[in-house]
Protein backbone atom coordinates (compact mmCIF):
# COMPACT_ATOMS: atom_id res chain seq x y z
CA UNK A 1 0.00 0.00 0.00
CA UNK A 2 1.43 3.38 -1.06
CA UNK A 3 1.58 6.02 1.68
CA UNK A 4 2.39 9.74 1.60
CA UNK A 5 5.80 8.91 3.05
CA UNK A 6 6.58 6.95 -0.13
CA UNK A 7 5.93 10.01 -2.33
CA UNK A 8 9.02 11.96 -1.23
CA UNK A 9 7.38 14.71 0.81
CA UNK A 10 9.31 16.57 3.52
CA UNK A 11 8.69 16.11 7.24
CA UNK A 12 6.63 19.34 7.79
CA UNK A 13 4.19 18.36 5.06
CA UNK A 14 4.01 14.73 6.20
CA UNK A 15 3.24 15.93 9.72
CA UNK A 16 0.44 18.19 8.47
CA UNK A 17 -1.00 15.44 6.26
CA UNK A 18 -1.01 13.00 9.20
CA UNK A 19 -2.76 15.54 11.43
CA UNK A 20 -5.44 15.98 8.76
CA UNK A 21 -6.08 12.23 8.87
CA UNK A 22 -4.74 11.39 5.42
CA UNK A 23 -3.19 7.91 5.25
CA UNK A 24 -3.24 6.63 1.68
CA UNK A 25 -2.99 8.98 -1.32
CA UNK A 26 -5.66 8.87 -4.00
CA UNK A 27 -4.70 7.68 -7.46
CA UNK A 28 -4.20 11.18 -8.86
CA UNK A 29 -2.09 12.14 -5.82
CA UNK A 30 0.05 9.01 -6.11
CA UNK A 31 0.71 9.77 -9.79
CA UNK A 32 1.04 13.57 -9.74
CA UNK A 33 3.07 14.25 -6.57
CA UNK A 34 6.22 12.25 -7.55
CA UNK A 35 6.01 13.67 -11.07
CA UNK A 36 5.84 17.27 -9.85
CA UNK A 37 8.56 16.75 -7.24
CA UNK A 38 10.96 15.63 -9.97
CA UNK A 39 12.45 17.76 -12.72
CA UNK A 40 10.49 20.96 -13.54
CA UNK A 41 7.81 20.04 -16.05
CA UNK A 42 4.50 21.11 -17.53
CA UNK A 43 1.65 18.78 -16.61
CA UNK A 44 -1.89 18.04 -17.79
CA UNK A 45 -3.78 15.97 -15.20
CA UNK A 46 -7.29 14.66 -15.84
CA UNK A 47 -9.23 13.44 -12.81
CA UNK A 48 -12.81 13.68 -11.60
CA UNK A 49 -14.09 16.10 -8.99
CA UNK A 50 -13.64 14.72 -5.48
CA UNK A 51 -10.47 12.74 -6.21
CA UNK A 52 -8.12 15.01 -4.24
CA UNK A 53 -6.69 17.22 -7.00
CA UNK A 54 -5.91 20.11 -4.62
CA UNK A 55 -3.46 18.00 -2.61
CA UNK A 56 -2.10 16.53 -5.85
CA UNK A 57 -0.77 19.93 -6.94
CA UNK A 58 -0.73 21.72 -3.56
CA UNK A 59 1.72 19.46 -1.74
CA UNK A 60 4.46 19.45 -4.42
CA UNK A 61 3.94 23.19 -4.93
CA UNK A 62 4.58 23.88 -1.25
CA UNK A 63 7.75 21.78 -1.44
CA UNK A 64 9.05 24.01 -4.24
CA UNK A 65 8.21 27.40 -2.68
CA UNK A 66 11.01 29.41 -1.06
CA UNK A 67 9.42 30.56 2.22
CA UNK A 68 12.32 32.94 2.93
CA UNK A 69 11.47 35.03 -0.12
CA UNK A 70 8.45 37.36 -0.07
CA UNK A 71 8.12 37.39 -3.87
CA UNK A 72 5.08 35.85 -5.51
CA UNK A 73 6.32 32.53 -6.86
CA UNK A 74 3.08 30.74 -7.76
CA UNK A 75 -0.30 31.64 -9.23
CA UNK A 76 -3.30 29.30 -8.95
CA UNK A 77 -6.33 30.19 -11.06
CA UNK A 78 -9.80 28.82 -10.19
CA UNK A 79 -13.21 29.53 -11.80
CA UNK A 80 -15.18 30.64 -8.71
CA UNK A 81 -14.62 32.37 -5.40
CA UNK A 82 -15.84 29.30 -3.49
CA UNK A 83 -13.17 27.12 -5.11
CA UNK A 84 -10.61 29.89 -4.68
CA UNK A 85 -11.28 30.03 -0.93
CA UNK A 86 -11.33 26.24 -0.67
CA UNK A 87 -7.91 25.88 -2.31
CA UNK A 88 -6.44 28.63 -0.11
CA UNK A 89 -7.78 27.01 3.06
CA UNK A 90 -6.36 23.62 2.08
CA UNK A 91 -2.93 25.06 1.26
CA UNK A 92 -2.85 26.83 4.62
CA UNK A 93 -3.69 23.53 6.32
CA UNK A 94 -0.88 21.71 4.50
CA UNK A 95 1.59 24.52 5.29
CA UNK A 96 0.78 24.76 9.01
CA UNK A 97 4.30 23.62 9.94
CA UNK A 98 6.09 25.73 7.30
CA UNK A 99 7.13 29.05 8.86
CA UNK A 100 6.84 32.21 6.78
CA UNK A 101 4.73 30.76 3.99
CA UNK A 102 1.69 32.78 2.90
CA UNK A 103 -1.13 31.96 0.47
CA UNK A 104 -3.63 34.74 -0.29
CA UNK A 105 -7.05 34.39 -1.92
CA UNK A 106 -7.92 37.04 -4.52
CA UNK A 107 -11.53 37.03 -5.74
CA UNK A 108 -14.48 39.27 -6.56
CA UNK A 109 -17.12 40.27 -4.04
CA UNK A 110 -14.56 41.30 -1.41
CA UNK A 111 -12.48 44.43 -0.83
CA UNK A 112 -9.81 44.74 -3.51
CA UNK A 113 -7.81 47.14 -1.32
CA UNK A 114 -7.66 44.64 1.54
CA UNK A 115 -6.52 41.93 -0.85
CA UNK A 116 -3.89 44.30 -2.25
CA UNK A 117 -2.58 44.97 1.28
CA UNK A 118 -2.29 41.22 1.87
CA UNK A 119 -0.24 40.84 -1.32
CA UNK A 120 1.97 43.79 -0.36
CA UNK A 121 2.80 42.13 2.97
CA UNK A 122 4.19 39.23 0.96
CA UNK A 123 2.38 36.26 -0.58
CA UNK A 124 4.42 33.49 -2.16
CA UNK A 125 1.21 31.94 -3.52
CA UNK A 126 -1.77 33.80 -5.02
CA UNK A 127 -5.00 31.84 -5.47
CA UNK A 128 -7.28 33.88 -7.71
CA UNK A 129 -10.32 34.03 -9.93
CA UNK A 130 -9.48 35.26 -13.47
CA UNK A 131 -11.58 38.41 -13.35
CA UNK A 132 -10.20 39.75 -10.06
CA UNK A 133 -6.50 38.99 -10.72
CA UNK A 134 -6.79 40.59 -14.18
CA UNK A 135 -8.22 43.70 -12.51
CA UNK A 136 -5.38 43.77 -9.96
CA UNK A 137 -2.76 43.38 -12.70
CA UNK A 138 -4.22 46.32 -14.59
CA UNK A 139 -4.09 48.44 -11.40
CA UNK A 140 -0.55 47.25 -10.73
CA UNK A 141 -1.61 45.77 -7.41
CA UNK A 142 -0.24 42.32 -8.28
CA UNK A 143 3.16 41.47 -9.74
CA UNK A 144 3.42 38.15 -11.59
CA UNK A 145 6.80 38.81 -13.23
CA UNK A 146 8.64 36.35 -10.93
CA UNK A 147 6.06 33.56 -10.98
CA UNK A 148 7.70 30.15 -11.40
CA UNK A 149 4.58 27.98 -11.21
CA UNK A 150 1.14 28.55 -12.70
CA UNK A 151 -1.68 26.12 -11.88
CA UNK A 152 -5.00 26.10 -13.72
CA UNK A 153 -7.54 24.24 -11.58
CA UNK A 154 -10.87 23.17 -13.09
CA UNK A 155 -9.54 24.45 -16.42
CA UNK A 156 -12.48 23.06 -18.39
CA UNK A 157 -14.95 24.99 -16.27
CA UNK A 158 -13.01 28.26 -16.59
CA UNK A 159 -13.15 27.89 -20.36
CA UNK A 160 -16.86 26.97 -20.27
CA UNK A 161 -17.42 30.23 -18.39
CA UNK A 162 -15.77 32.23 -21.18
CA UNK A 163 -12.43 32.96 -19.51
CA UNK A 164 -10.23 32.03 -22.47
CA UNK A 165 -9.24 35.61 -23.32
CA UNK A 166 -8.75 36.45 -19.64
CA UNK A 167 -6.46 33.44 -19.20
CA UNK A 168 -4.47 34.45 -22.27
CA UNK A 169 -4.07 37.97 -20.90
CA UNK A 170 -3.11 36.81 -17.39
CA UNK A 171 -0.54 34.27 -18.64
CA UNK A 172 1.08 36.94 -20.81
CA UNK A 173 2.18 38.71 -17.60
CA UNK A 174 4.05 35.62 -16.37
CA UNK A 175 7.53 34.41 -17.41
CA UNK A 176 7.71 32.18 -20.47
CA UNK A 177 9.94 29.65 -18.71
CA UNK A 178 7.57 28.94 -15.80
CA UNK A 179 6.10 25.49 -15.12
CA UNK A 180 2.39 25.22 -15.93
CA UNK A 181 0.20 22.57 -14.30
CA UNK A 182 -3.30 22.11 -15.71
CA UNK A 183 -5.86 20.10 -13.74
CA UNK A 184 -9.24 19.29 -15.25
CA UNK A 185 -12.09 16.80 -14.96
CA UNK A 186 -12.67 16.67 -18.72
CA UNK A 187 -10.60 17.35 -21.83
CA UNK A 188 -12.69 19.37 -24.29
CA UNK A 189 -11.04 20.97 -27.32
CA UNK A 190 -10.62 24.32 -25.54
CA UNK A 191 -8.53 22.73 -22.78
CA UNK A 192 -6.38 20.95 -25.36
CA UNK A 193 -5.91 24.33 -27.05
CA UNK A 194 -4.67 25.90 -23.80
CA UNK A 195 -2.22 23.03 -23.33
CA UNK A 196 -0.93 23.42 -26.88
CA UNK A 197 -0.51 27.23 -26.76
CA UNK A 198 0.87 27.75 -23.26
CA UNK A 199 2.68 24.54 -22.33
CA UNK A 200 5.88 22.88 -23.52
CA UNK A 201 5.55 19.15 -24.22
CA UNK A 202 3.44 18.54 -21.09
CA UNK A 203 3.33 15.23 -19.31
CA UNK A 204 -0.23 13.87 -19.26
CA UNK A 205 -1.74 11.93 -16.35
CA UNK A 206 -5.22 10.44 -16.59
CA UNK A 207 -7.21 8.88 -13.79
CA UNK A 208 -10.42 7.04 -14.76
CA UNK A 209 -10.29 7.88 -18.47
CA UNK A 210 -11.04 11.14 -20.24
CA UNK A 211 -14.44 12.68 -19.46
CA UNK A 212 -15.60 9.58 -17.59
CA UNK A 213 -17.84 9.80 -14.53
CA UNK A 214 -17.07 8.46 -11.07
CA UNK A 215 -17.62 4.69 -10.92
CA UNK A 216 -19.33 4.87 -7.49
CA UNK A 217 -22.21 7.01 -8.81
CA UNK A 218 -25.43 5.39 -10.02
CA UNK A 219 -27.16 7.28 -12.85
CA UNK A 220 -30.97 7.35 -13.11
CA UNK A 221 -33.39 9.36 -15.23
CA UNK A 222 -37.10 10.10 -14.95
CA UNK A 223 -39.14 11.21 -17.95
CA UNK A 224 -41.92 13.75 -17.30
CA UNK A 225 -43.74 16.51 -19.15
CA UNK A 226 -42.16 19.94 -18.93
CA UNK A 227 -44.85 21.34 -16.62
CA UNK A 228 -44.34 18.46 -14.16
CA UNK A 229 -40.64 18.99 -13.39
CA UNK A 230 -41.32 20.49 -9.97
CA UNK A 231 -43.87 17.79 -9.07
CA UNK A 232 -41.27 15.19 -10.03
CA UNK A 233 -38.65 16.90 -7.85
CA UNK A 234 -41.01 16.75 -4.88
CA UNK A 235 -41.63 13.06 -5.40
CA UNK A 236 -37.91 12.30 -5.52
CA UNK A 237 -37.33 14.31 -2.33
CA UNK A 238 -40.25 12.65 -0.55
CA UNK A 239 -39.15 9.17 -1.64
CA UNK A 240 -35.67 9.76 -0.16
CA UNK A 241 -36.29 11.25 3.30
CA UNK A 242 -32.61 11.03 4.25
CA UNK A 243 -31.26 12.69 1.13
CA UNK A 244 -28.66 15.48 1.29
CA UNK A 245 -28.62 16.85 -2.22
CA UNK A 246 -27.53 19.49 -4.71
CA UNK A 247 -30.28 20.33 -7.23
CA UNK A 248 -28.92 21.83 -10.47
CA UNK A 249 -30.73 24.38 -12.61
CA UNK A 250 -29.51 26.03 -15.80
CA UNK A 251 -30.25 29.66 -14.89
CA UNK A 252 -30.10 31.89 -11.82
CA UNK A 253 -33.80 32.68 -12.19
CA UNK A 254 -34.79 29.00 -12.21
CA UNK A 255 -32.57 28.22 -9.20
CA UNK A 256 -34.14 31.01 -7.16
CA UNK A 257 -37.68 30.10 -8.25
CA UNK A 258 -37.30 26.38 -7.45
CA UNK A 259 -35.70 27.10 -4.06
CA UNK A 260 -38.50 29.51 -3.12
CA UNK A 261 -41.16 26.95 -4.06
CA UNK A 262 -39.43 24.23 -2.04
CA UNK A 263 -39.19 26.50 1.02
CA UNK A 264 -42.85 27.47 0.61
CA UNK A 265 -43.80 23.78 0.51
CA UNK A 266 -41.95 23.04 3.76
CA UNK A 267 -38.59 21.69 2.61
CA UNK A 268 -35.23 22.69 4.10
CA UNK A 269 -33.88 24.31 0.93
CA UNK A 270 -31.73 27.23 -0.20
CA UNK A 271 -30.54 28.84 -3.44
CA UNK A 272 -26.95 29.40 -4.59
CA UNK A 273 -26.37 31.52 -7.69
CA UNK A 274 -24.41 34.50 -9.00
CA UNK A 275 -26.94 37.17 -8.00
CA UNK A 276 -26.35 36.57 -4.30
CA UNK A 277 -23.95 38.76 -2.36
CA UNK A 278 -20.86 37.16 -0.83
CA UNK A 279 -22.48 37.34 2.60
CA UNK A 280 -25.63 35.60 1.32
CA UNK A 281 -23.55 32.90 -0.37
CA UNK A 282 -21.55 32.33 2.80
CA UNK A 283 -24.75 31.98 4.85
CA UNK A 284 -26.28 29.50 2.41
CA UNK A 285 -23.12 27.38 2.16
CA UNK A 286 -22.65 27.48 5.94
CA UNK A 287 -26.18 26.18 6.45
CA UNK A 288 -25.65 23.45 3.84
CA UNK A 289 -22.37 22.29 5.38
CA UNK A 290 -24.08 22.07 8.78
CA UNK A 291 -26.92 20.07 7.14
CA UNK A 292 -29.44 22.71 8.11
CA UNK A 293 -30.38 22.61 4.43
CA UNK A 294 -31.35 19.35 2.81
CA UNK A 295 -31.67 20.64 -0.75
CA UNK A 296 -29.20 23.17 -2.20
CA UNK A 297 -30.58 24.51 -5.50
CA UNK A 298 -27.65 25.85 -7.53
CA UNK A 299 -26.45 26.92 -10.94
CA UNK A 300 -23.42 25.22 -12.46
CA UNK A 301 -21.18 28.26 -12.03
CA UNK A 302 -22.13 28.89 -8.39
CA UNK A 303 -21.68 25.21 -7.47
CA UNK A 304 -18.04 25.11 -8.53
CA UNK A 305 -15.91 24.66 -5.44
CA UNK A 306 -18.63 23.11 -3.27
CA UNK A 307 -16.58 20.77 -1.11
CA UNK A 308 -19.16 19.11 1.13
CA UNK A 309 -18.83 15.51 2.28
CA UNK A 310 -21.55 12.88 2.07
CA UNK A 311 -23.80 14.49 -0.56
CA UNK A 312 -26.11 11.54 -1.21
CA UNK A 313 -27.81 12.69 -4.41
CA UNK A 314 -27.31 15.09 -7.27
CA UNK A 315 -30.61 16.00 -8.94
CA UNK A 316 -30.52 17.52 -12.41
CA UNK A 317 -33.70 19.59 -12.47
CA UNK A 318 -32.57 20.59 -15.95
CA UNK A 319 -29.75 19.08 -17.97
CA UNK A 320 -26.80 21.40 -18.67
CA UNK A 321 -26.33 22.95 -22.10
CA UNK A 322 -22.85 21.41 -22.37
CA UNK A 323 -22.71 17.63 -22.03
CA UNK A 324 -19.27 17.75 -20.36
CA UNK A 325 -20.75 19.77 -17.46
CA UNK A 326 -22.73 16.69 -16.42
CA UNK A 327 -19.55 15.01 -15.13
CA UNK A 328 -18.84 18.03 -12.93
CA UNK A 329 -22.36 17.94 -11.52
CA UNK A 330 -22.44 14.23 -10.81
CA UNK A 331 -19.01 14.53 -9.19
CA UNK A 332 -20.62 16.37 -6.27
CA UNK A 333 -21.72 12.96 -4.95
CA UNK A 334 -19.88 9.63 -4.74
CA UNK A 335 -16.76 11.38 -3.43
CA UNK A 336 -13.78 9.67 -1.79
CA UNK A 337 -14.96 6.22 -2.85
CA UNK A 338 -18.45 6.54 -1.36
CA UNK A 339 -21.54 5.70 -3.39
CA UNK A 340 -23.97 8.30 -4.67
CA UNK A 341 -26.94 8.73 -6.99
CA UNK A 342 -27.31 11.12 -9.93
CA UNK A 343 -30.97 11.70 -10.86
CA UNK A 344 -32.07 13.40 -14.08
CA UNK A 345 -35.53 14.90 -14.61
CA UNK A 346 -36.03 15.21 -18.38
CA UNK A 347 -38.73 15.63 -21.00
CA UNK A 348 -39.38 13.44 -24.02
CA UNK A 349 -37.60 15.93 -26.30
CA UNK A 350 -34.41 15.55 -24.22
CA UNK A 351 -34.46 11.77 -24.24
CA UNK A 352 -31.83 11.53 -26.98
CA UNK A 353 -29.26 13.25 -24.78
CA UNK A 354 -29.11 10.22 -22.47
CA UNK A 355 -27.22 8.23 -25.10
CA UNK A 356 -24.70 11.06 -25.44
CA UNK A 357 -24.27 11.20 -21.67
CA UNK A 358 -23.71 7.44 -21.48
CA UNK A 359 -21.06 7.75 -24.17
CA UNK A 360 -19.15 10.63 -22.60
CA UNK A 361 -19.31 9.26 -19.04
CA UNK A 362 -18.79 5.60 -19.99
CA UNK A 363 -21.50 4.71 -17.47
CA UNK A 364 -24.94 3.06 -17.97
CA UNK A 365 -28.06 5.13 -17.22
CA UNK A 366 -31.23 3.51 -15.88
CA UNK A 367 -34.71 4.78 -16.70
CA UNK A 368 -36.95 4.57 -13.65
CA UNK A 369 -40.59 5.43 -13.02
CA UNK A 370 -41.29 8.14 -10.46
CA UNK A 371 -42.45 6.69 -7.14
CA UNK A 372 -46.20 6.55 -6.70
CA UNK A 373 -48.01 8.28 -3.86
CA UNK A 374 -48.48 5.05 -1.92
CA UNK A 375 -44.82 4.08 -2.33
CA UNK A 376 -43.81 7.45 -0.90
CA UNK A 377 -46.23 7.01 2.01
CA UNK A 378 -44.73 3.61 2.76
CA UNK A 379 -41.16 4.94 2.72
CA UNK A 380 -42.09 7.87 4.94
CA UNK A 381 -43.90 5.53 7.35
CA UNK A 382 -40.81 3.38 7.85
CA UNK A 383 -38.66 6.51 8.16
CA UNK A 384 -40.96 7.94 10.82
CA UNK A 385 -40.96 4.68 12.80
CA UNK A 386 -37.19 4.61 12.70
CA UNK A 387 -36.98 8.25 13.81
CA UNK A 388 -39.28 7.57 16.76
CA UNK A 389 -37.24 4.55 17.80
CA UNK A 390 -33.96 6.50 17.73
CA UNK A 391 -35.20 9.72 19.31
CA UNK A 392 -33.64 10.41 22.70
CA UNK A 393 -36.18 11.18 25.41
CA UNK A 394 -35.88 14.77 26.58
CA UNK A 395 -35.56 14.90 30.38
CA UNK A 396 -38.14 17.69 30.72
CA UNK A 397 -40.79 15.52 29.08
CA UNK A 398 -41.04 13.43 32.25
CA UNK A 399 -43.02 16.15 34.03
CA UNK A 400 -45.71 16.16 31.34
CA UNK A 401 -46.10 12.41 30.98
CA UNK A 402 -48.80 11.92 33.67
CA UNK A 403 -51.11 14.41 31.96
CA UNK A 404 -50.35 12.96 28.53
CA UNK A 405 -51.10 9.44 29.79
CA UNK A 406 -54.46 10.66 31.11
CA UNK A 407 -55.30 12.10 27.70
CA UNK A 408 -54.40 8.81 26.01
CA UNK A 409 -56.13 6.60 28.55
CA UNK A 410 -58.11 3.78 26.97
CA UNK A 411 -55.84 3.38 23.94
CA UNK A 412 -54.02 0.08 23.77
CA UNK A 413 -50.45 -0.18 22.43
CA UNK A 414 -51.42 -1.05 18.85
CA UNK A 415 -54.01 1.72 18.60
CA UNK A 416 -51.54 4.26 20.04
CA UNK A 417 -48.85 3.31 17.52
CA UNK A 418 -51.34 3.40 14.64
CA UNK A 419 -52.61 6.86 15.61
CA UNK A 420 -49.11 8.22 16.15
CA UNK A 421 -47.70 7.18 12.77
CA UNK A 422 -50.93 8.18 11.03
CA UNK A 423 -50.23 11.82 11.88
CA UNK A 424 -47.29 11.85 9.43
CA UNK A 425 -48.64 9.20 7.07
CA UNK A 426 -51.92 11.05 6.58
CA UNK A 427 -50.21 14.23 5.41
CA UNK A 428 -48.48 12.42 2.56
CA UNK A 429 -51.51 10.27 1.74
CA UNK A 430 -53.83 13.30 1.61
CA UNK A 431 -51.39 15.36 -0.45
CA UNK A 432 -50.91 12.70 -3.10
CA UNK A 433 -54.61 11.83 -3.08
CA UNK A 434 -55.50 15.47 -3.79
CA UNK A 435 -52.91 15.71 -6.56
CA UNK A 436 -53.71 13.52 -9.53
CA UNK A 437 -51.33 10.56 -9.60
CA UNK A 438 -50.63 11.31 -13.23
CA UNK A 439 -49.09 14.67 -12.32
CA UNK A 440 -45.37 14.11 -12.23
CA UNK A 441 -45.77 10.33 -12.54
CA UNK A 442 -46.10 8.23 -15.70
CA UNK A 443 -48.70 5.98 -14.11
CA UNK A 444 -51.61 6.73 -11.84
CA UNK A 445 -51.37 3.45 -9.96
CA UNK A 446 -49.97 2.62 -6.57
CA UNK A 447 -46.90 0.46 -6.18
CA UNK A 448 -49.01 -2.62 -5.49
CA UNK A 449 -51.34 -2.01 -8.44
CA UNK A 450 -48.46 -1.56 -10.83
CA UNK A 451 -47.11 -5.04 -10.08
CA UNK A 452 -48.80 -7.84 -11.94
CA UNK A 453 -48.63 -11.47 -10.96
CA UNK A 454 -45.86 -11.99 -13.50
CA UNK A 455 -44.06 -8.70 -12.79
CA UNK A 456 -41.47 -7.72 -10.19
CA UNK A 457 -41.84 -8.18 -6.45
CA UNK A 458 -40.65 -5.36 -4.19
CA UNK A 459 -39.11 -6.16 -0.78
CA UNK A 460 -38.51 -4.20 2.40
CA UNK A 461 -35.45 -5.12 4.51
CA UNK A 462 -34.59 -3.58 7.89
CA UNK A 463 -30.91 -2.73 7.23
CA UNK A 464 -29.52 0.35 5.54
CA UNK A 465 -26.83 3.00 5.43
CA UNK A 466 -26.28 3.20 9.18
CA UNK A 467 -25.36 -0.51 9.06
CA UNK A 468 -22.50 0.42 6.75
CA UNK A 469 -24.35 -0.56 3.57
CA UNK A 470 -24.82 1.18 0.26
CA UNK A 471 -26.84 -0.20 -2.66
CA UNK A 472 -23.82 -1.96 -4.19
CA UNK A 473 -22.77 -3.73 -0.98
CA UNK A 474 -26.36 -4.74 -0.14
CA UNK A 475 -26.90 -6.15 -3.62
CA UNK A 476 -23.72 -8.24 -3.37
CA UNK A 477 -24.77 -9.53 0.06
CA UNK A 478 -28.24 -10.46 -1.18
CA UNK A 479 -26.78 -12.28 -4.18
CA UNK A 480 -24.50 -14.33 -1.92
CA UNK A 481 -27.25 -15.00 0.61
CA UNK A 482 -29.73 -16.29 -1.95
CA UNK A 483 -27.51 -17.71 -4.67
CA UNK A 484 -29.22 -15.52 -7.25
CA UNK A 485 -27.42 -13.98 -10.21
CA UNK A 486 -26.50 -10.36 -10.86
CA UNK A 487 -29.61 -9.63 -12.92
CA UNK A 488 -32.05 -11.35 -10.53
CA UNK A 489 -31.87 -8.60 -7.89
CA UNK A 490 -32.48 -5.07 -9.12
CA UNK A 491 -33.70 -1.60 -8.08
CA UNK A 492 -31.77 -1.76 -4.79
CA UNK A 493 -32.28 1.45 -2.79
CA UNK A 494 -30.74 2.01 0.64
CA UNK A 495 -32.22 4.47 3.15
CA UNK A 496 -30.97 5.39 6.63
CA UNK A 497 -31.92 2.20 8.46
CA UNK A 498 -33.91 0.21 5.90
CA UNK A 499 -33.78 -0.57 2.21
CA UNK A 500 -35.82 -1.84 -0.74
CA UNK A 501 -34.97 -4.24 -3.54
CA UNK A 502 -36.82 -6.08 -6.30
CA UNK A 503 -36.81 -9.53 -7.88
CA UNK A 504 -39.09 -11.33 -10.27
CA UNK A 505 -42.29 -12.36 -8.49
CA UNK A 506 -41.52 -16.07 -8.96
CA UNK A 507 -38.42 -15.67 -6.77
CA UNK A 508 -40.29 -14.18 -3.79
CA UNK A 509 -40.63 -17.46 -1.83
CA UNK A 510 -36.91 -18.12 -2.27
CA UNK A 511 -36.00 -14.64 -0.99
CA UNK A 512 -38.22 -14.95 2.08
CA UNK A 513 -36.97 -18.45 2.90
CA UNK A 514 -33.29 -17.65 2.30
CA UNK A 515 -33.26 -14.72 4.69
CA UNK A 516 -35.52 -16.21 7.32
CA UNK A 517 -33.72 -16.20 10.69
CA UNK A 518 -30.68 -14.35 9.31
CA UNK A 519 -28.81 -11.62 11.18
CA UNK A 520 -26.19 -8.96 10.53
CA UNK A 521 -23.74 -8.40 13.38
CA UNK A 522 -26.28 -9.80 15.83
CA UNK A 523 -29.18 -7.74 14.46
CA UNK A 524 -32.18 -9.80 13.32
CA UNK A 525 -32.90 -9.39 9.61
CA UNK A 526 -36.54 -8.75 8.76
CA UNK A 527 -37.63 -9.03 5.11
CA UNK A 528 -41.17 -8.64 3.83
CA UNK A 529 -42.96 -7.96 0.59
CA UNK A 530 -43.65 -4.27 0.15
CA UNK A 531 -46.99 -2.61 -0.68
CA UNK A 532 -49.15 -5.49 0.50
CA UNK A 533 -47.95 -8.08 -2.03
CA UNK A 534 -48.22 -11.79 -1.51
CA UNK A 535 -45.49 -14.21 -2.51
CA UNK A 536 -46.23 -15.98 -5.77
CA UNK A 537 -45.64 -19.66 -6.09
CA UNK A 538 -42.68 -20.68 -8.12
CA UNK A 539 -39.59 -22.78 -7.83
CA UNK A 540 -37.14 -19.99 -8.65
CA UNK A 541 -33.46 -20.82 -8.33
CA UNK A 542 -32.00 -23.09 -5.67
CA UNK A 543 -30.62 -21.44 -2.53
CA UNK A 544 -26.84 -21.87 -2.43
CA UNK A 545 -26.14 -23.37 0.99
CA UNK A 546 -23.31 -22.00 3.06
CA UNK A 547 -22.51 -19.02 0.81
CA UNK A 548 -24.02 -16.04 2.60
CA UNK A 549 -21.39 -13.45 3.55
CA UNK A 550 -23.07 -10.62 5.40
CA UNK A 551 -26.24 -12.30 6.56
CA UNK A 552 -25.61 -14.98 9.18
CA UNK A 553 -28.16 -17.76 9.53
CA UNK A 554 -29.33 -18.53 13.06
CA UNK A 555 -29.42 -22.04 14.42
CA UNK A 556 -27.87 -24.91 12.47
CA UNK A 557 -28.01 -23.31 9.05
CA UNK A 558 -24.54 -22.69 7.65
CA UNK A 559 -23.28 -19.19 6.97
CA UNK A 560 -20.80 -16.57 8.02
CA UNK A 561 -20.97 -12.91 8.92
CA UNK A 562 -19.73 -10.11 6.70
CA UNK A 563 -19.42 -7.64 9.55
CA UNK A 564 -19.40 -3.95 8.72
CA UNK A 565 -18.63 -2.70 5.25
CA UNK A 566 -15.01 -1.60 4.84
CA UNK A 567 -14.42 1.96 6.00
CA UNK A 568 -17.93 2.34 7.43
CA UNK A 569 -19.00 2.92 11.00
CA UNK A 570 -22.52 2.09 12.04
CA UNK A 571 -22.28 4.39 15.05
CA UNK A 572 -21.21 7.31 12.89
CA UNK A 573 -23.79 6.56 10.26
CA UNK A 574 -26.40 6.31 12.97
CA UNK A 575 -25.78 9.88 14.01
CA UNK A 576 -25.99 11.05 10.42
CA UNK A 577 -29.15 9.08 9.94
CA UNK A 578 -31.14 11.30 12.31
CA UNK A 579 -32.31 13.74 9.67
CA UNK A 580 -35.64 15.43 9.26
CA UNK A 581 -37.98 14.15 6.60
CA UNK A 582 -37.97 15.91 3.26
CA UNK A 583 -41.56 17.13 3.51
CA UNK A 584 -42.60 18.63 6.86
Amino acid sequence: MTTFTDLGLSEPLLKAVAELGFVQPTEIQAKAIPELLGSPTDLVALAQTGTGKTAAFGLPLLERIDADSRLTQALILAPTRELCLQITTELQSYARHMRGLSAVAVYGGASIQEQARSLKRGAQIIVATPGRIKDMISRRLADLSRVEYCILDEADEMLNMGFYEDLTDILSHTPADKSTWLFSATMPDAVARIAKEFMHHPTELTVGGRNTATATVRHEYYQVSGRDRYAALRRLADANPGLFSVVFCRTKRDAQKVAEKLIEDGYNAGALHGDLSQQQRDLVMGAFRKRQLQLLVATDVAARGIDVDDVTHVIHYQLPDEIEVYTHRSGRTGRAGKSGVSMIILTRSEFGRIRALEKITSRPFEQKPLPSGMEICEIQLYHLADSIRNTEIHPEVEGYLPAVKDLLEGLDRDALIAKMVSVEFSRFAEFYAKNAESKGAPSGKSGAEEMSADGPARFFINVGERDGLDWMILKDMLKEATGLGKEDIFKVETKDSFSFFSTEAALAPLILESLKGANLEGRDIHVELSSGQSPHKGSGKPWKKGGKPGFKKQGKSPGKSYGKAPGKSSKKEGKKGKKRSGYR
